[in-house]
């Protein structure tokens, strides 16, 4: 971020999501959350992995479709984090029980090598080095990206996790 007089213009960073979903049709909905993102200004989609079936966490539920994209930036990391809350409501989502079923989960697990700790924010995301749902499809598309926390590429990452509940269709 530098600062021009008493504006704040961001610069480009790099971004990964993850994109979730196991209520409706949720492979039309993952892809209809990645051409909103897709459309939305300064906010460019630069890769998007394979869609993966996926063993939900938490109460009984179906599976969930799962997948990443990585995204160019030119807003900070809470613009973009209160953008993708807005793109899950447009599409149902209702925020009721921890790791219950849902139309469309979007998560911001990197944003450059920015670490970051905040009531609303945490960078990376707190759970991205134990999921194999989310590093699974990250590898395919980020594979060298050091997360800056454990100082480890998500390609060793995803040795690291039991990736059997994970399976590409």
């Amino acid at each position: 971020m530098k600062l021009t007089g008493q504006c704040a213009i961001a610069e480009r960073a790099l971004c990964a999501i993850a994109l979730g979903s196991n209520l409706g049709d949720s492979r039309a909905i993952v892809e209809a959350a990645l051409e909103n993102l897709a459309a939305t200004p300064d906010i460019n989609l630069q890769a998007k992995s394979s869609w993966y079936q996926t063993k939900a966490i938490g109460p009984p539920q179906p599976d969930y479709i799962n997948g990443c994209a990585l995204l160019n930036v030119q807003i900070p990391p809470q613009l973009l984090l209160k953008t993708l809350l807005k793109i899950e409501a447009q599409f149902g989502r209702v925020r009721q029980e921890r790791w219950g079923a849902r139309l469309l989960d979007l998560d911001l697990l990197l944003y450059d090598d920015l670490i970051m700790d905040t009531p609303t924010l945490q960078l990376p995301h707190p759970r991205i080095t134990e999921r194999a749902f989310v590093l699974v499809p990250l590898a395919e598309i980020a594979p060298d990206w050091i997360e800056p926390v454990s100082g480890c590429a998500i390609a060793e990452l995803v040795q690291a996790v039991d990736c059997s509940g994970v399976r590409r269709i």
